[in-house]
């Protein structure tokens, strides 16, 4: 799930600001030469809190200020269009955006344009989303944008990102607070020695400011984790502030005041039992003493039985829906599936706790920040045969017992009681549980290569099947079977194919049948095949040491490959290429040949143990890869008698 309020930062929000005031000590000319190859920079991204105290509680308003520099004519291609952000937690309520053309000519945007800006997952932000264009966009001149906001709930400061998609010449942020407030604040990223702080302490207030000069682009990949795991940002929060009568109030002090907050928005709910609820679950249930199978059941039915759709607004955004009414819509958030499975659990006799999580796309742990923006996501935690299973009500495909994939190695924070909570690291599901197994059988004929597919999936590989076949539609489908079946050449053609996947169980299996024209290569008498069907990582060598950000994996895994090639009758093996095994401390593989009887086999085995590659790593990464590409050159040949 994707946390809104941690990508707000990475919006390029343009500045409104004196052009001399920031370019006096240095020109168009010097900053075009100082970035020959860049389209545009920003001159300026600036954000400024203020923080006070207002009917006892924390106050606080931003003012962004930004202004990006066009250095080309052509920047204004896809440069000229920008947006900003507006929620009921961070709400604008004023803002300016002209274009201060290279002439000094100010011309200002009067068309705006609002809509909802819904992410992939929703936690808690209502987002909506205002564009436009900035008008005479060309050499030299200078974009601006000044947002001004109210943050309703203190307890959400976004983090602040030093960095964009082009380079920053100042960025910076600055917090003003109340000199007897205490303000915590953590450095995360690649280049948090690049960023300079100063803390200057007046008679009513004190001012940090964290200025990163000459931040360059930001550099993104692919395969990368998400961008608060190394982008370089600044998050801050209040950990107590002294109210009007001079009495310490603690804010987020610690984790009790993070669980207080969290609780705060259970409390209440889910009281009693509807008769349609209560039905449900005995039926369920019915005829069952394990408390396991009840758990089972109970989470499946919550998986197939209600949609999941994300929606928020404000503090729906925190407080799950009662399960009553859940079970009634049919749907719901993934709080609201925290709720009606917590509920039903309970009332099955079954120990079940409210469960706030962050998943993997965010680098926080609960145990280091008691912050609201640990967590993006909502789960139901239960306590069966004294182990914690954590059920992921959102992810229809997932096996009882797993986590859900993006939820390993997280923090949870498990709800207990009005005063008692748990702090539990969810575990990440080892490669042993996770593994595809493809088996081809091939034949030589004198149209070419005719052949079987037998593939079998556990663990994660048999969710992401089981989700194909209930999201994709039957074209799309085809094609996408057709594209994890393809091997040998482009030349591959898919026949028939079918998907075995019973609903509740760890496995799946796939089988298919396949042709392959010109594959293999009769010279004479002689037939001289490559059995690499599949040259797995070609060209994904990790440009090292030049790269400095980690790679993501879904989860760790062992894959299989076995081909298996009849051996024509009259014909015997003339040259059957040797094998190599290579691991390192990284990964590895395994390649190997052999004949038994009149089969050539040729088993590959490939392993990751890592869900997150960091770069210290990626020297042992292409190590293996220097190994494995040779061997993917060698052809057998088969001769006649």
């Amino acid at each position: 799930m994707k946390n809104k309020n941690l990508t707000l930062s990475f919006i390029l929000i343009l500045a409104l600001t004196a052009r001399p005031l920031l370019t006096g000590a240095q020109s168009f000319e010097s900053v075009k030469k100082q970035y020959p190859d860049q389209q545009a920079v920003l001159l300026s991204k600036t954000q400024h809190y203020t923080i006070s105290i207002k009917d006892g509680q924390p106050y606080v308003e931003s003012r962004d200020v930004q202004q990006i520099e066009y250095l080309t004519a052509q920047a204004s291609a896809y440069l000229s269009q920008y947006s900003f952000y507006n929620s009921d937690f961070q709400q604008v309520v004023a803002y300016e955006a002209y274009t201060q053309t290279a002439r000094d000519k100010k011309l200002k945007v009067n068309a705006f344009k609002t809509s909802s800006s819904m992410d992939d997952f929703v936690f808690y932000d209502d987002v909506k989303e205002t564009t436009f264009d900035f008008p005479s966009v060309g050499e030299g001149a200078v974009g601006n944008l000044e947002v001004s906001r109210i943050n309703k709930n203190p307890h959400l400061l976004n983090p602040f990102y030093f960095a964009s998609y082009v380079p920053v010449i100042n960025s910076e942020l600055k917090i003003s607070a109340p000199k007897d407030m205490v303000i915590r604040y953590r450095l995360m990223g690649t280049d948090t020695a690049k960023v300079e702080l100063n803390i200057e302490k007046k008679r009513h207030e004190n001012i940090y400011t964290f200025r990163f000069p000459n931040c360059p682009a930001e550099k993104r990949y692919g395969d990368a984790p998400d961008q608060p795991w190394y982008a370089t940002h600044v998050i801050f929060y209040i950990d107590s502030y002294q109210d009007e009568n001079g009495n310490r109030i603690r804010y987020l002090s610690n984790l009790d005041d993070l669980y207080q907050l969290n609780y705060s928005f259970t409390k209440t709910i889910n009281t009693g039992l509807q008769p349609e609820l209560k039905y449900i679950v005995d039926s369920l249930t019915a005829g069952s003493s394990s408390l396991r199978e009840r758990a089972k059941r109970i989470y499946s039915w919550v998986q197939h039985q209600i949609k999941y759709v994300a929606f928020e607004q404000g503090m729906e955004g925190f407080i799950p829906r009662d399960a009553n009414l859940v079970c009634k819509r049919r749907f719901g958030d993934c709080k609201d599936m925290s709720s009606i499975l917590t509920t039903m659990m309970k009332a099955a006799g079954i120990p079940a706790y409210y469960t706030w999580i962050g998943t993997r796309n965010l680098p926080y742990a609960f145990s280091d920040l008691p912050l609201p923006l640990v967590s993006n996501h909502m789960i139901c935690t239960i306590r069966v045969d004294d182990q914690y299973i954590f059920l992921d009500g959102t992810d229809p495909t997932c096996i009882f017992g797993f986590p859900s994939a993006g939820i390993q190695e997280k923090e949870a924070m498990i709800s207990i009681s009005e005063k008692e909570y748990k702090i539990l690291k969810v575990p990440a599901i080892s490669k042993k549980e996770n593994t595809l197994t493809d088996s081809t059988w091939l034949e030589l004929t004198d149209q070419g290569i005719e052949g079987r597919i037998k593939k079998i999936f556990t663990g994660y590989f048999s969710m992401h099947q089981k989700g194909k076949l209930q999201y994709s539609n039957k074209a799309d489908l085809k094609d996408e079977i057709k594209n994890e079946c393809s091997r040998g050449s482009n030349k591959f053609i898919l026949d028939s194919f079918q998907i075995e996947a019973v609903p509740g169980q760890d496995s799946a299996a796939l089988t298919a049948s396949f042709r392959l024209p010109d594959y293999a290569r009769k010279l004479g008498p002689d037939w001289y095949l490559n059995l690499n069907l599949f040259k797995f990582y070609e060209h994904e060598e990790i440009d090292y040491p030049k790269r400095k950000i980690p790679i993501a994996y879904n989860f760790k895994y062992r894959r299989s490959y076995v081909t298996l090639l009849k051996i024509p009758e009259g014909y015997k093996v003339d040259y059957l290429p040797k094998g190599k095994s290579y691991h390192n401390a990284v990964w590895g593989f395994d390649l190997q040949y052999e004949q038994k009887g009149n089969l050539l086999i040729l088993t590959q085995e490939f392993d990751n143990d890592h869900l997150m590659l960091e770069p210290d790593q990626f020297a042992l990464w292409n190590k293996v890869l220097e190994n494995l590409f040779p061997l993917y050159k060698e052809t057998l040949s088969l001769t006649k008698i």
